[in-house]
């Protein structure tokens, strides 16, 4: 995949994954740690290119090159120095070839090691010649951009950053290091050290080394208010541990993980790795940035809406189904979420149907793929539960897994086999699945899966032919009322009600506040709104919810009820279903209908929930 863009751009789009720590890597794969790693460029170039393709693989987006000590300074007690211009230029083309077109490489420069004036010796303008004469060989390698960091000393940040603007005019990230209480090394609280930074010119201004990931999060969230300016944090794998001679790193990748989410809802715009972070650690940041934002390319294929042919007659919207007369005529509308099972059989989905028609259940909301797993055919259980239970289905159609061609191929047999309610839904990437190395289509996205389900309620196909009788497909949405950015997330629903979404479903809603804050931001829209509700089931449900679930946020209220009761699984359990009823209670004035998760395939939850209420 070639770049198209360039970086800035890219990074005014969402946060950007770097690669972890090169020099730790190389200590974990056997080079001894009082070795010139930069010098490795030259001397093992097969095992610098198979740090990079490890982070290439891991889903960096941007790969440092192995030049962070490669100045005179560093390099001269190796008798290197005279090497400097070819241990870069090696470095930046070692890390190109990795990368490719398709992935940023990031020229990596670190202090000089000797101290500037009026400390050291080396005046201001020495300082900018020794960084312009390791820059120049990045820039020559074909490096994206410059990233200065692990700085301690301001003023020698600054001359780096003027050296860059001296040699090139490539974009400037500019860190420092920052102490166990988030201040710099130096002492300057945090709010003097961004305001310094923000003075520099740099094009980013962020952190690295030093620290963990808590307390790089905890300097995040204090500069964020201070900034406008794009912020990278790149904190260690904590602190290291001396165990049988060797340093080592014992922060999981998990941890760092979850901590990826934490620094985007804190309002980082760079994200990644320093000391003791490997591919591990960034391939969970990955997966966790993934979730909180799907990769998604945009469709190549321009929808542009038609004039309706003189022939067709398009089927209103409360004849399209039953579900679209119900809340076309003002009726309260319950919705209970059922899984495609993994195997052939369906004939407990079919008997959880069952049971929820009989209980006056509208319809059975039936996910595609979802979580990227492997199941029976949406499209084949809800053809199964129409046919043999009666009960109507919403299917959840998703633009993962085909071409439009395809996609167009199944609403129409979909629409033939009576399914007549879809929810499009763009679709988790594979990586957050169970078979991470699938590859996915996305052709289009869920705003362009509406523009071609509505092309097809109007009796044209994707590229305008006409299709004889027009389909009458009542089409829906989903919307996180919990999105980290929720104004783009608004953006995107109001796309999707324009190019023909008739009603919306979100997901599930824990925090009241936040879906109250959501409601008051989408008044201008009048199609129903159709609420998301997960009974819990425990406290490591919730803290499953919670952090692992794109979108989803439990306050600590809930967490704190959920807790007092971990010692009884049915305690915890009518503490769930407690909870449930109280937030259906508070949403019912600003919803026209309920979609009920059946935690683990317990149907009886939904019954719970829904018992004492009477609805229209």
């Amino acid at each position: 995949m070639a770049i198209k863009e360039k970086f800035l751009d890219r990074l005014g789009k969402g946060a950007v994954l770097f690669d972890g720590g090169i020099g730790t890597e190389l200590y974990k794969k056997g080079v001894f740690i009082n070795n010139c790693f930069e010098e490795m460029n030259l001397s093992n170039p097969a095992l610098i290119k198979q740090v990079h393709e490890e982070y290439r693989k891991a889903g960096s987006e941007v790969i440092e090159t192995n030049t962070f000590g490669a100045n005179r300074f560093k390099l001269k007690p190796f008798q290197l120095a005279g090497k400097l211009y070819e241990i870069n230029f090696e470095g930046a083309k070692l890390a190109r070839q990795v990368a490719g077109d398709g992935i940023y490489v990031a020229g990596a420069v670190g202090p000089l090691g000797v101290q500037i004036e009026p400390l050291g010796p080396v005046s201001r303008n020495e300082a900018r010649k020794y960084f312009s004469e390791q820059i120049r060989p990045l820039v020559d390698g074909g490096v994206d951009l410059i990233l200065l960091e692990t700085f301690i000393y301001p003023d020698e940040l600054l001359q780096a950053v003027k050296a860059v603007r001296e040699v090139c005019s490539l974009p400037v990230i500019a860190q420092m290091t920052i102490d166990e209480d988030g201040s710099s090394l130096t002492g300057a609280e945090p709010e003097v050290m961004i305001k310094e930074l923000e003075e520099f010119g740099a094009d980013v201004i962020g952190a690295n080394c030093t620290v963990g990931p808590q307390v790089m999060l905890r300097w995040l969230e204090n500069v964020r208010q201070y900034t406008d300016m794009p912020i990278s944090v790149m904190p260690n794998a904590g602190k290291p541990k001396n165990i049988d001679g060797r340093n080592i790193y014992l922060t999981s990748p998990e941890y760092l993980g979850e901590y990826a989410k934490h620094y985007i809802q804190a309002g980082a715009n760079i994200i990644g790795g320093c000391c003791g972070t490997g591919p591990e650690h960034i391939s969970k940041m990955r997966n966790m940035l993934n979730a909180i934002k799907p990769e998604v390319r945009r469709s190549r294929i321009q929808i542009v809406k038609e004039k309706l042919p003189e022939d067709v007659e398009v089927i209103p919207r409360a004849k399209k189904s039953r579900l679209a007369r119900r809340l076309a005529d003002g009726h309260f509308a319950k919705f209970v979420e059922i899984l495609a099972p993994r195997g052939v059989s369906a004939e407990k989905e079919l008997e959880k149907a069952r049971e929820m028609n009989y209980c006056g259940i509208d319809v059975i909301n039936i996910p595609d793929g979802p979580r990227a797993s492997a199941r029976m055919s949406a499209i084949s259980l809800a053809v199964l539960m129409q046919r043999e239970i009666g009960i109507e289905t919403v299917l959840h159609y998703v633009c993962r897994d085909r071409n439009v061609i395809g996609m167009q191929s199944d609403l129409l047999g979909a629409y033939a086999l009576g399914l007549k309610n879809i929810l499009a839904i763009t679709g988790d990437p594979p990586k957050l699945g169970n078979y991470p190395d699938a590859t996915a289509v996305f052709d289009v996205d869920a705003i362009g899966l509406v523009n071609v389900l509505d092309r097809l309620n109007h009796g044209r196909d994707i590229a305008g032919n006409p299709i004889g009788n027009p389909t009458g497909f009542y089409v829906g949405v989903g919307v996180n009322p919990g999105a980290i950015n929720l104004e783009h997330e608004l953006s995107r629903l109001d796309w999707k009600v324009e190019a023909g979404a008739e009603y919306i479903i979100t997901q599930p809603v824990f925090d009241l506040e936040v879906f109250e804050r959501f409601i008051e931001k989408i008044q201008h829209i009048k199609i129903p709104i159709i609420a998301g509700l997960w009974p819990l089931t425990s406290i490591r449900n919730a803290e499953f919810m919670n952090n692992e679930i794109p979108g989803i946020d439990v306050p600590d209220n809930i967490l704190q009820r959920m807790r007092k009761h971990s010692g009884s699984k049915e305690d915890s359990m009518k503490e769930g279903i407690l909870i449930a009823k109280e937030t259906l209670e508070s949403m019912l004035g600003h919803i026209q209908g309920i979609q009920i998760s059946a935690p683990f395939g317990r149907v009886q939850s939904v019954i719970d929930v829904l018992d004492g209420f009477t609805f229209v």
